[in-house]
């Protein structure tokens, strides 16, 4: 497996940059966004590679059958195409597996998460004409085609094995425990896929407490979007702690503090007393 080094610092701010301009974008486009993830994991990521990469789902693309039929017509083509031909799949080792997080190493390696293969099975399936959308399945996210009253389901982890109604509800008991509930089925907004990319890459970093590098950046990314969860604050504030820079970590547990204390006084009290005992560390 290729070793993946971060950019520098000055390369890494400028793709930032870019992230949170495509993001507040009118329209924002999934694939740079995903490419820009992999940027601030690869430094070897440059422009020419995800010119590279969006070729690549071009002609993916471009070996499609022209407008194959209906949804299920639709999905049965991805399958044989990118499952079958291409043979884009998933295997529980790739969640080990940084890479299996980042589109161009997904498109290089044909092996990723379930999101990230659902990535490419709507980005090749959008370009060659398809009705496609994310399904945002708790635990699984997988691909649909067609409207709600025709919709279509596909695994790309399964190599675009189409999906039963059983098959589905079978994966949120398998993930929750709980029944399939029709809202779950709804198309997924682009950037809250990305926002479930970078949520993957913070669960894998925090498995492994000497990647707090990966899970600063993977923060930094997410409160990029215009939408996120305030907390990602103060998940930020105590890597930054734990990453001995006390003082950029207790403005941001101050910061954090502030906005709880709206709603919850004491909780905000408990926040500044972290950051004043991050501040006693500098001494």
């Amino acid at each position: 497996m290729r070793p993946l080094h971060p950019p520098g610092p000055e390369q890494s701010a400028e793709w930032r940059r870019l992230f949170g301009d495509e993001a507040r974008s009118e329209r924002p486009d999934l694939s740079v966004l995903c490419l820009l993830v992999g940027a601030q994991a690869d430094g070897e990521l440059d422009e020419a590679g995800m010119d590279a990469a969006q070729m690549e789902l071009d002609r993916l693309a471009g070996e499609l059958p022209f407008r194959p039929g209906g949804p299920r017509a639709w999905a049965t083509a991805l399958a044989e195409h990118l499952g079958g031909r291409c043979r884009f799949h998933g295997t529980q080792g790739d969640y080990q597996r940084l890479n299996s997080s980042l589109l161009h190493e997904v498109l290089r390696r044909r092996r990723g998460l379930p999101i990230l293969l659902s990535v490419v099975w709507m980005e090749v399936a959008r370009r060659a004409g398809a009705p496609v959308y994310g399904v945002a399945l708790p635990g699984h996210f997988v691909v649909g085609f067609g409207p709600p009253d025709q919709q279509v389901l596909a695994d790309p982890f399964d190599g675009g094995r189409v999906l039963t109604g059983p098959d589905a509800e079978l994966l949120v008991a398998g993930a929750t425990g709980a029944p399939l509930d029709p809202s779950m089925l709804s198309p997924a907004d682009p950037l809250d896929v990305v926002l479930r990319i970078l949520n993957n890459i913070r669960a894998w970093a925090s498995a492994r407490p000497e990647r707090s590098d990966v899970a600063l950046w993977a923060v930094d990314l997410s409160l990029l979007l215009p939408s996120h969860p305030a907390r990602l604050r103060y998940e930020r504030a105590q890597l930054l702690v734990r990453r001995g820079e006390f003082l950029d970590g207790a403005t941001e547990l101050d910061a954090y503090a502030d906005i709880v204390a709206a709603v919850d006084g004491p909780a905000a009290d408990r926040v500044r007393q972290q950051a004043q005992a991050a501040r006693a560390m500098l001494n």
